[in-house]
């Protein structure tokens, strides 16, 4: 899967953020929408099943690594190949559970956030987020919700009802270049859009049984 994106100013917003969300960090944090675009096309302009691109088809972000064992890694670099975060899987029961670092370490002082699954049917995949400072885990900082299959997955601010990024299928001529059929993710004003993408890509590795070539 691939995806391109730009800042997009015709889009909805929704409900003021009382503060940006910065997860990963504030270079990936933007004042205006952002959307980003998924196309099947899309995949041979990178080397793996995951990848992010500019509306001109530049590389921006992509997954790098197989996953060999229980405890699979994979990577998240950008287009100069540095790499932004480490995500490891862990297979807890019958659940994946996915612990997310900064750079390439696994080292716990560099942890940022980890996403478990919930709910997995075959049309419904839900994940509670973590981040790295919410150590007993009582509530949930963000959740995400929806049917995967479909292409049609929000992300929420907590447990409430504040949308900070939602997916959905989507036909737009102006991207028929890089696929018949494209998938729409709107990420919010003043929300990481790197910590989305890395949402997304967990959720893309649950539910696709492909491994992404380095």
């Amino acid at each position: 899967m691939g995806f391109a994106i730009e800042q997009s100013y015709g889009l909805p917003v929704p409900q003021q953020l009382g503060k940006p969300i910065c997860v990963v960090g504030p270079q990936f944090v933007a004042p205006n929408p952002i959307q980003m675009l998924s196309g099947k096309k899309l995949l041979t302009l990178c080397d793996g099943n995951f990848g992010v691109t500019d509306v001109d088809g530049n590389l921006m972000f992509k997954l790098k690594g197989k996953l060999l064992s229980v405890h699979g890694k994979r990577m998240l670099v950008d287009a100069a190949g540095n790499r932004i975060l480490t995500l490891q899987k862990k297979l807890t029961s019958a659940r994946k559970r996915w612990q997310c670092f900064r750079g390439d370490s696994t080292n716990p002082r560099d942890h940022v956030f980890s996403a478990k699954q919930v709910n997995r049917t075959q049309f419904k995949t839900s994940l509670d987020v973590y981040l790295a400072s919410n150590r007993n885990q009582d509530v949930v900082d963000f959740t995400v919700k929806g049917n995967w299959f479909e292409k049609r997955c929000t992300v929420y601010a907590g447990e409430s009802t504040t949308v900070i990024a939602e997916l959905n299928k989507k036909q737009n001529a102006q991207f028929m270049a890089f696929g018949v059929d494209t998938y729409a993710i709107t990420v919010y004003p003043n929300v990481d859009y790197a910590f989305v993408v890395a949402l997304m890509a967990i959720l893309n590795e649950i539910n696709d049984d492909k491994d992404c070539d380095d």
